[in-house]
């Protein structure tokens, strides 16, 4: 399978998700380059999918992804039971315009 590679290495590259993976649960959205932003919806619908189930293995499988007790808490008490009804699609990427030193797109991912 084909994933993003992002110019980084497979250990940069999965601490950079995890931490904007975390970024986007306690802040509910944030704006990075649309490369990024594309890599890190599944990631983060996952994410979601496991704040939805809400036992305690969930939990555990969270915990263990994300390495940021608050990010793992939200996703529990307020993001998971928000999305209880809903199948899919919790995120938003919204295109911003061009990054000014390197004119890159930026796009900024937001909880639905």
């Amino acid at each position: 399978m084909k994933k993003r590679r992002l110019s980084r290495s497979q250990g940069h590259r999965k601490a950079l998700i995890r931490n904007q993976v975390a970024a986007l649960l306690v802040h509910g959205s944030i704006k990075t380059t649309e490369a990024k932003a594309k890599a890190i919806r599944p990631v983060a619908e996952k994410m979601i999918t496991l704040g939805k189930k809400g036992d305690i293995s969930a939990r555990r499988q969270a915990a263990a992804y994300l390495n940021h007790p608050e990010a793992v808490s939200k996703l529990f008490e307020e993001v998971g039971p928000k999305y209880a009804e809903r199948e899919g699609g919790y995120t938003r990427i919204l295109r911003v315009g061009m990054r000014r030193g390197d004119a890159t797109p930026i796009s900024m991912v937001e909880l639905v």
